[in-house]
């Protein structure tokens, strides 16, 4: 929560406070398909708010991105910022204990996930059923009615449903409990529902035919269909046999499609399944058997092609989850003996064996051993990384997180030709791999701005086409012709106004851009942020840790006349390396990869800190200071003229400087920086060709350091001394001065400022869980290369939306008064599956992308 007004202004002057709804009510907001369909209690929330004293206003701020928040109006006269702190907090803890949120998945072949809802629907205390892709249902109820254990029971199938996650009170699993880790394990099926169409398509069937049942019949019904049409155009064969050939025609191109729609129905919805039968029906009842059959046919190659597009781009997360190993070569109770066990009996502590070119099985720490490992499968990135053991084991295992990442290895990820021994740090569940797979998962049921009005426009425009196609059938009233040339209209009508292009559209887009950005180690979280990254027009940068290295390094060494780099960095070196300050610890690492191996290092002796400025010592009985100028009393020798103006040089250039000095000779200065990342310059160039007409740095650095950075990376503007909420304050003016912002970050300092920008961004998440858990989009990898693949993949996926959007539609305007006009339906069910598999074979042109910037 923070303050976003004036509360401590002058009395009566209006302030506000924003509440950040994911800390008030993180299981209401769970899957839900943005803050506008984000659960009852966020209204039950602002209502309370609103209500109380001295309150003016409360409502939902950023509806469709970014984290979800509540903007509160009041009176500092008659209400407090912290009291409604804690009145929103009481409120929300209300509202947790009366209301429970739980999250169902159906399994494939299973029920259906809209006569699901319908079920739950009819039972008492259940307050809002939502169903998302995927077969995922999203439940509230009144805890003072119904509990999670009857609501298992009242479904009566739990065998076809796994409960991948739950809100408050998780213990009230009851029957559906399956203890598989959300979105993964071998009982994890998405392919019951069709993405794209938002409700019940089951592109997963089962049958004798297995998984492939619905495309076999398909082909069965083209077959017969050709087979009848030949016996009618060429063989004098009887019109019965013709019939008994269409009409197997007619069943196995109608024997799924029946079904979906008798679901549909039964839910009391009217969907395209539905309009496709009637039509088929109505033709062969005026005598058109062949083209009905036709109509069945394409209908259902179009369903089954279309599932199978979807699910490759499924399966290209899916194939995520069965990169690491079943097993692991465990060495346990000090034996040093290697058993192999599997990975779901690994623990916290145990030591795994991995033996080259084979993949990790868990996340964890080297402890022995050196190699090279690709960890391209959860970073993404190109380059094998060399690992090598952490220097203290127990202080790695009670800090796990801050490993260096030379040290820190995860699952899934590929040995090179050397042997570590990994000392596991997540459970096989809770790794970096499995996060991600479940986070993947969760982002496909999450909708999109564009997916949610495609939604609703589908809910409006099927029963207008039902009314329509009902006013058409009173055509003869007004024009001489006869009833079944009228009803023929009516029933072509029906095909051409079907919306399966549109309903296909963004959700194939969405989910093929979000499986090729799994590929290249971004994780993006739903819809909605992959459509506004696509959209973004500036970006903001922390500086330490995202466009610099976060640690300092030796920039520059410069040495006094007479003096060589060598005799400098050998001093320097034995004085520092007493020290445990940053600076010290810098200057002793980068000056040993500077110096000669042969270059001996001395002792120093009496080493003492002086705060602030510096720190003595003798070496080789020499009194030697390395430190800032203040560290120097004036009276002795003066500073030489040259070095001066180095050093000078050297801290207008943002540098740290440290002079040195042994006795009363000067030998040099050093300079120490948070150095760029070396491929941020490349990154904001890249970033700038892609359209971002914006890039800021914000730092807390003085502004000289900053002006320093952003000059040697290419930023537009650096904002330098900057506090968190002035970072938050830096966000809310570019929003107002360049419209959508992204902020990246490391997900943690900077969460607040990503909090506020409309889309967060965080990076080197592989190793972070409050990054993995935050950000809108994370880059896995401690590395900048991803963010311009995300932001070109996201402004391809927006640009094949429209695309889809734009030609579905104009499909459907085209054929609706071409059918009114006379179009008959054999042309306008071509043209109509015809469009829906076009659009899906763009949408899934997404799996390819490349980066060409």
């Amino acid at each position: 929560m923070r303050n976003a007004g004036t509360p401590g202004g002058r009395q009566g002057a209006p302030a506000s406070v924003t509440l950040d709804l994911q800390e008030l009510l993180p299981e209401a907001l769970q899957g839900a398909d943005g803050i506008g369909k984000a659960d009852r209690c966020v209204g039950r929330l602002s209502g309370d708010l609103a209500a109380a004293a001295g309150v003016e206003d409360a409502h939902v701020l950023e509806a469709d991105a970014g984290p979800a928040r509540l903007c509160v109006h009041y009176d500092p006269a008659r209400a407090g910022h912290q009291g409604l702190q804690d009145l929103a907090r009481r409120t929300a803890a209300e509202l947790a204990a009366r209301y429970g949120h739980l999250r169902w998945q159906a399994r494939d072949g299973g029920a259906d996930p809209g006569r699901l809802a319908a079920r739950i629907e009819r039972i008492p205390g259940v307050v809002e059923v939502t169903t998302g892709a995927g077969g995922a249902l999203h439940v509230e109820f009144d805890r003072r009615r119904v509990t999670a254990e009857e609501l298992a029971e009242a479904l009566a199938e739990p065998e076809t449903l796994e409960r991948p996650g739950s809100g408050t009170n998780v213990e009230q699993a009851g029957p559906a409990q399956t203890g598989h880790e959300p979105g993964l394990g071998p009982d994890r099926h998405d392919r019951d529902e069709d993405a794209g169409h938002g409700h019940g398509h089951g592109h997963g069937h089962g049958g004798i035919f297995g998984e492939r049942s619905e495309l076999i019949f398909a082909g069965l019904s083209g077959l017969l269909l050709l087979a009848g049409w030949v016996m009618a155009a060429f063989l004098d064969t009887p019109r019965p046999a013709e019939l008994a050939v269409y009409s197997a025609a007619f069943f196995f191109g109608a024997y799924y499609t029946v079904q979906e729609a008798y679901r549909s129905v039964r839910a009391r919805r009217f969907e395209i399944d539905f309009l496709m039968l009637v039509a088929a029906a109505g033709a062969a009842v005026l005598g058109e058997v062949a083209e009905g059959a036709l109509l069945l046919f394409l209908f259902s190659i179009g369903h089954a092609l279309e599932g199978y597009a979807m699910g490759r781009a499924r399966r290209a997360i899916e194939a995520l989850a069965e990169i690491a190993p079943k097993t692991a070569l465990v060495r346990r109770d000090g034996t040093g003996e290697a058993v192999e066990v599997p990975v779901e009996q690994l623990r916290i502590g145990d030591v795994v064996v991995v033996r080259p070119n084979l993949r990790l099985p868990a996340d964890g720490f080297v402890i022995a051993g050196t190699s090279s490992v690709d960890q391209a499968p959860v970073t993404g990135e190109s380059v094998p990384v060399d690992k090598a053991p952490v220097p203290d084991v127990a202080a790695a295992a009670a800090a796990p997180d801050r490993v260096d990442a030379g040290s820190r290895v995860f699952a899934g990820t590929i040995n090179g030709s050397g042997v570590l021994e990994v000392q596991v740090t997540r459970l096989a569940t809770d790794s970096t791999m499995a996060r991600v797979v479940r986070l993947v998962t969760e982002a496909q049921t999450k909708t999109s701005p564009t997916q949610r009005f495609t939604d609703r426009f589908q809910k409006i425009f099927v029963p207008a086409v039902l009314g329509t196609v009902f006013a058409l059938l009173f055509a003869g009233l007004v024009i001489d012709e006869p009833f079944s040339a009228t009803l023929y209209r009516a029933l072509a009508v029906l095909v051409a106004a079907s919306p399966c292009a549109l309903a296909i559209a963004t959700p194939s887009a969405v989910l093929s851009a979000v499986a090729r950005a799994a590929r290249a180690g971004v994780l993006v979280k739903g819809g909605a942020p992959l459509e506004e990254l696509g959209r973004l027009n500036a970006i903001a940068f922390d500086k330490t840790g995202t466009l610099t290295r976060g640690r300092p390094r030796i920039a520059d060494v410069v040495a006094a006349a007479g003096v060589t780099e060598a005799e400098l960095l050998a001093v320097a070196i034995a004085v520092e390396e007493q020290s445990d300050h940053p600076l010290a610890r810098a200057v002793v690492r980068d000056g040993r990869e500077r110096l000669d191996r042969t270059t001996p290092v001395p002792r120093a002796q009496n080493v003492r800190a002086v705060t602030g400025q510096g720190v003595l010592a003798e070496v080789d009985g020499v009194q030697v200071g390395v430190g800032r100028r203040a560290l120097f009393p004036a009276d002795g020798p003066a500073l030489p003229a040259e070095l001066d103006r180095a050093v000078t040089r050297l801290e207008d250039t943002g540098r740290t400087t440290m002079l040195v000095r042994a006795g009363n000779r000067w030998l040099g200065a050093i300079g120490l920086m948070d150095l760029p990342r070396p491929e941020a310059a490349t990154v904001i160039d890249r970033l700038h060709r892609l359209g971002i007409r914006n890039t800021v740095m914000l730092s807390g650095d003085n502004q000289r350091v900053a002006d320093a950075i952003a000059a040697d990376v290419g930023v537009d503007h650096a904002r330098g001394g900057l506090m968190p909420e002035d970072k938050v304050t830096e966000i809310d003016r570019l929003r107002a001065s360049a419209g959508r912002v992204a902020m990246v970050g490391d997900g943690v300092n900077d969460a607040p400022a990503m909090a506020t920008a409309t889309v967060g961004i965080a990076m080197g998440a592989a190793g972070s869980d409050v990054a993995l858990e935050t950000a809108d989009i994370a880059l896995m990898a401690d590395d900048l290369t991803a963010l311009p693949v995300a932001v070109g993949l996201s402004r391809r996926a927006s640009r094949i939306i429209a695309q889809n959007l734009w030609a579905s539609l104009g499909v459907v305007a085209v054929l609706i008064p071409a059918t009114i006009l006379g179009l008959g339906i054999g042309p306008a069910v071509l043209i109509h599956e015809g469009s829906t598999l076009i659009v899906v074979a763009n949408a899934l042109r997404l799996l390819a992308y490349r980066d060409r910037t």
